[in-house]
């Protein structure tokens, strides 16, 4: 569980890389469109694990490769912004947040199930259950 000087610390980052992604890096990754969905910071804050959600590119995994080689210059800019709040910039790792995917296919896995509707007298016993 997180304290709460590191969820306060999160929350600053990723108000902030998110504003970087969307306002001044965004022609690095070919229009792509980069939303942090999570940072989680470790007890030190030392180190961020940033996961993103990347729209309108042909391959997530080809831009967080990109994202990934450009770490240095995300991380200046970062730093740039919070140095004033903040005593350590801490390094950044970046990861594809895949919940909304796994939520689709968990989805769609209900879906192809075969529930029959349940009777509505079956399994009740009104003599064993009284009201």
């Amino acid at each position: 569980m997180e304290s709460k000087r590191q969820q306060k610390f999160s929350r600053l980052i990723q108000r902030e890389l998110a504003d970087i992604f969307q306002k001044e890096v965004p022609h690095l990754f070919n229009g792509a469109y980069i939303s942090v969905s999570v940072v989680r910071v470790s007890p030190d804050l030392g180190l961020a694990r940033v996961y993103l959600s990347v729209m309108m590119a042909p391959s997530a995994e080809a831009v967080l490769l990109e994202v990934r080689v450009n770490t240095k210059t995300i991380r200046h800019l970062l730093a740039q912004r919070i140095k004033s709040q903040v005593r350590i910039i801490p390094a950044l790792n970046f990861y594809l947040d895949d919940s909304a995917e796994y939520a689709a296919h968990m989805d769609q896995i209900f879906n192809k199930l075969d529930i029959p509707p349940a009777d509505e007298n079956e399994g009740v016993d009104d003599e064993t259950y009284p009201n």
